[in-house]
């Protein structure tokens, strides 16, 4: 490359440094606006947290009842996030509050399924009483 040349390309790419960057003439929002969208979301973000803290203590009250069960990993691994998150403060608590969340998150579903148990228990109770009524017989 000659010295003309190189210097040429030198130039470009000085003049281009130099050019204005495209701004925008009226900004859509004010530089106030933006805080107090980031101020109303760090809001509601700790609005949230605060909920899951409070449902937490209330899926963790009373827990009497112990059950063991086996997960696979990602059961496990979300588990994990909710101590990691200082949610819950042990996989037992993180697997309370799951089981209590998915309960009231299927109200209509368990609402069914409990009147649908409770036919079951007198259809059993009827074919017991039929059993015993053939014995005695």
């Amino acid at each position: 490359m000659t010295k003309s040349i190189e210097k040429e390309k030198i130039e470009e790419v000085v003049e281009a440094e130099e050019l204005p960057v495209d701004v925008e003439e009226e900004p859509s929002e004010s530089v106030s606006d933006a805080a107090a969208k980031r101020s109303g979301s760090l809001k509601d973000a700790w609005k949230q947290v605060e909920n899951i803290g409070q449902v937490v203590g209330e899926a963790l009250q009373s827990r009497s009842n112990v059950v063991m069960v086996r997960i696979n990993d990602d059961a496990l691994h979300h588990l994990d996030m909710l101590v990691e998150a200082d949610v819950t403060k042990s996989r037992s608590e993180s697997a309370a509050y799951l089981i209590s969340e998915g309960i009231r998150a299927n109200q209509e579903l368990f609402g069914k399924i409990s009147e649908i148990t409770d036919q079951i228990e007198t259809l059993r109770a009827q074919l017991r009483q039929t059993i015993q009524d053939h014995e005695a017989e």
